[in-house]
């Protein structure tokens, strides 16, 4: 079977079984996988028109769909989840917000959310291929063909959280989770470090406060994480006592021994059976903490690579890039270079594509005034490790003559294309996006001129 990253759900709907009744069947039967399946094909499928062998695979997808979604385990009983909902199942408002909630926290329900809204952000129509492609993206997957996400929709509805078709109700998720829906964005901006850093205050299990270099070695015992000591309060405390998830207090001085660590405590917003479910869901994504930008229009974008922030700077640098290849449909593969590792001065990625034929985009996105030969030259020498078709320049600056000139020699010597993407060309696509097309054209028109003056030069 296809790894899913969301449950199963085929005929464990809303549309075809009645929870509180389900619940009732599964406590009935507790621990009978058959006499489970059973009960379940002869409340809801024995009158359909179909075989006796279809029904019953319609009453195990109904099982197993209730497996997926936690209620009962393998052997047909209740969890702690299960027993839970069966204790409220006769108040039916409380039922589906308790199922929608254990949804949007343990079954990637959040990260569907952000999906959808991404998806309407764009323009774009929200549908099961498309939404398919954008969860990929973040690294959550389910077969295709599957229904998992309308699954998940329809439970979801019954909470009120979806209106209509994929209408988010933001006040209703507000109440159903608990806390507020920008809590995700808050903690998918945050940089691994600040993440295991949260993790770790929250292991402690209580508000504190706590000694922040206590908590610093504890996020490194437990995730891995090294710190640098001396820049503790600028890259990890400060940033999340700025987003409201802890609070600071200054140490006393010691005679001798200098300035103590910061006291540090969660807030009112750090809700631990809130927040370690939604960092878990983030920590599975790919490129979490671009994901708010990526939303935004590419002015706003160039905006924040103009920020003061290094780490916001960088970030943004990345969502430009991303943006860019997404416009033209190709798939993210990796980040080899960060921008917060280069002052936001720069950041690289890849991209690949399977249309027509295979082919791997190395873009390299610079916040600098000027792009020289040696910049475009690095792109080249590594073009071996990471085995690129393409090589993309993108800079917010100008590309200079000998950093031309040397692309072309290379596009004259090699089958490797050389993209360069200067700051003139952002404005134009930051003017209309499709303009991206015509800038591609030309410069694919370019490298086909230079390729027929070699073959041309070598008859």
């Amino acid at each position: 079977m296809v790894k899913s990253d969301l449950p199963f759900g085929s005929e464990f709907s809303p549309t075809l079984l009645e929870l509180p009744r389900v619940l009732e069947l599964a406590k009935e039967h507790d621990g009978d996988v058959k006499a489970l399946q059973a009960a379940i094909r002869v409340e809801y499928f024995e009158r359909n028109q179909t075989s006796s062998q279809n029904k019953d695979k319609l009453a195990m997808n109904a099982r197993l769909g209730m497996k997926a979604y936690g209620v009962i385990d393998s052997e047909a009983r209740l969890t702690d989840f299960g027993e839970r909902l069966y204790d409220i199942r006769g108040d039916s408002a409380q039922l589906y917000a308790e199922l929608a909630r254990h949804i949007l926290l343990r079954l990637n329900g959040m990260a569907l959310i952000q999906c959808v809204q991404d998806i309407q952000a764009s323009g774009e129509r929200v549908g099961l291929v498309r939404l398919r492609e954008s969860l990929l993206q973040r690294g959550i997957s389910f077969p295709r063909g599957g229904k998992h996400p309308s699954m998940m929709r329809l439970w979801l509805e019954r909470a009120g959280i979806f209106r209509s078709e994929w209408n988010v109700d933001e006040a209703r998720l507000h109440d159903v989770l608990g806390t507020p829906p920008e809590i995700m964005d808050a903690l998918t901006l945050l940089t691994s470090e600040q993440r295991s850093y949260l993790k770790a205050l929250i292991n402690l299990g209580g508000p504190g406060p706590y000694w922040s270099n206590e908590v610093e070695k504890l996020a490194t015992a437990a995730y891995g994480t090294k710190f640098n000591e001396k820049n503790l309060p600028k890259q990890v405390l400060y940033p999340l006592e700025k987003a409201h998830l802890i609070a600071l207090a200054r140490g006393t001085k010691e005679s001798g021994r200098g300035a103590k660590p910061f006291l540090v405590k969660w807030t009112d917003t750090l809700s631990a059976s809130i927040v370690v479910p939604l960092l878990e869901q983030i920590d599975k994504m790919i490129l979490p903490a671009i994901r708010p930008l990526v939303r935004q229009s590419l002015a706003e974008i160039r905006t924040n690579i103009e920020d003061g922030n290094t780490h916001v700077k960088g970030l943004a640098l990345e969502a430009l890039g991303f943006k860019l290849m997404r416009l033209i449909d190709l798939d993210y593969v990796a980040t080899r270079l960060r921008g917060d590792q280069t002052g936001g001065a720069e950041v690289d990625l890849l991209f690949e594509s399977t249309r027509l034929v295979f082919s791997r985009w190395q873009v390299q996105c610079k916040n600098t005034a000027h792009v020289s030969l040696d910049d475009v030259a690095k792109e080249v020498g590594l073009i071996h490790l990471l085995k690129s078709n393409v090589i993309v320049v993108v800079s917010t600056g100008l590309i200079g003559t000998e950093a031309r000139r040397f692309a072309g020699k290379v596009m004259a010597d090699t089958n490797l294309c050389v993209v360069l993407i200067d700051g003139d060309d952002l404005a134009a696509i930051e003017k209309t996006p499709a303009s991206i097309v015509d800038v591609l054209n030309r410069e694919a028109r370019n490298a086909m001129k230079l390729k027929s003056l070699k073959q041309e030069c070598s008859a």
